[in-house]
């Protein structure tokens, strides 16, 4: 009864928070994450312009929510602290900026935005409503991604001076190609869509922010697929394994204007150098980062929890696979291998300014779509470099500030 007792005590102490969803399908399915009635958070509504979604939202959760089509019924709720917005990429940036102006604190998907000029102005919207802003690259909450920079900040590889990423995506042409992240009017581009999590780990990893791109990319494969949904239909955007070989796909979106292989090079602020390679059509599915330093370097094998080692390298010898001293990383429960549960704890205490520094935050955040960006423009410009442009100090500050 005591132990009871405390239990009731402890969430009565806790500010409870009521949580809205913008974007019921797909992605939308972290949120099963944000109810913990026991921590005094509840997730008490959705929007969706699907009514699809919303039913088999509804029969997810299991419990009778408020549910709407139209986001500026649920941000006109005053029972609402914050909300989730999981929408299409194309759509971030008018969901964000209405739900700052609205009062309510934001958990934005990555990317931040699909332009530069909508990054920043979520970016201003959110500095002017002294609104809460958190940008969920969960990425970081891997389990492999937090082992390595666990070893790269005890300085076990040294100086970082170089890292890689090579990012195979067996099931591009399910999740990427039949609906609107085939599009650049709604995506910019894959290299950005797909790219901004290694791009912010790559910053991650290596403390710093990317300066000058070049890129290259090319649309190699599904351009060659005429099988093709009507306009009208919904595209099967969900991975299915006997999908293969890849161009024996069927039902791929009606525009295809993306690129499906693409390559990037980055210079750091810090003077750090980096690539990034994406292929949407290789057999496997995982990202390997290799990242070298003045003593050493490190490499992961598999990404996910419970299926993934991260190996280190800090002595001279010929080849030797085993490395000199290998970090096998325990399962963890919750998907995306225990990230997903993890960031939405992080966004809790966030809102409820219980302390301690965040993992990330809007200005990484919208680095990663910056860079992306200017990576596109480069390579369709015959992959010239270009300059990302930084953002402005005052805003830069205000942001520091906040998430210290």
């Amino acid at each position: 009864m005591a132990s009871e007792n405390k239990t009731v005590t402890e969430m009565a102490d806790k500010k409870e928070i009521r949580l809205g969803l913008i974007g019921a399908g797909r992605r939308g399915a972290v949120a099963q994450y944000m109810h913990q009635p026991e921590n005094n958070v509840f997730l008490t509504a959705a929007a969706d312009t699907d009514p699809t979604a919303l039913k088999a939202f509804q029969e997810t959760v299991g419990r009778d929510v408020f549910l709407t089509e139209d986001y500026r019924e649920l941000l006109a709720r005053t029972d609402i602290d914050a909300v989730l917005i999981s929408t299409p990429d194309d759509a971030h940036e008018e969901h964000a900026i209405a739900a700052l102006e609205a009062g309510k604190a934001v958990y934005l998907e990555k990317p931040m935005a699909i332009t530069i000029e909508g990054c920043d102005r979520i970016l201003e919207t959110a500095r002017l409503y002294n609104g809460k802003l958190y940008v969920g690259h969960n990425l970081r909450h891997f389990p492999v991604m937090r082992k390595m920079k666990e070893l790269i900040d005890a300085g076990a590889i040294g100086e970082v001076k170089t890292a890689w990423c090579r990012h195979f995506i067996s099931y591009g042409g399910d999740a990427y190609f039949k609906d609107w992240h085939a599009e650049r009017s709604r995506t910019t581009s894959l290299l950005l869509q797909k790219g901004a999590h290694d791009i912010d780990i790559l910053h991650w990893l290596c403390g710093g922010y990317t300066e000058t791109v070049t890129a290259m990319g090319e649309l190699s494969l599904y351009d060659q697929i005429k099988d093709r949904h009507l306009p009208e239909e919904k595209g099967d955007a969900f991975w299915h394994m006997e999908n293969w070989p890849p161009l024996s796909q069927k039902g791929l979106n009606p525009v295809i204007d993306v690129e499906d292989i693409n390559m990037l090079l980055m210079r750091l602020d810090n003077g750090i150098l980096a690539t990034y390679q994406q292929c949407h059509y290789s057999p496997d599915a995982w990202r390997n980062y290799t990242i070298i330093g003045t003593e050493g370097r490190i490499e992961n094998f598999g990404d996910m929890s419970g299926d993934s080692v991260v190996k280190l390298w800090n002595k001279r010898h010929n080849y030797q696979p085993q490395g000199d001293a290998e970090y096998v990383i325990p399962e963890e429960e919750g998907s995306h291998g225990g990230a997903d549960p993890k960031i939405i704890d992080e966004f809790i205490r966030y809102l409820r300014d219980e302390g301690g520094s965040t993992i990330t935050s809007p200005v990484s955040a919208r680095y990663s779509a910056v860079t992306g960006c200017k990576a596109t423009e480069s390579l369709r410009n015959g992959s010239q470099p270009v300059r990302v442009p930084q953002l402005s100090k005052d805003l830069a500050d205000h942001f520091e500030t906040t998430f210290q």
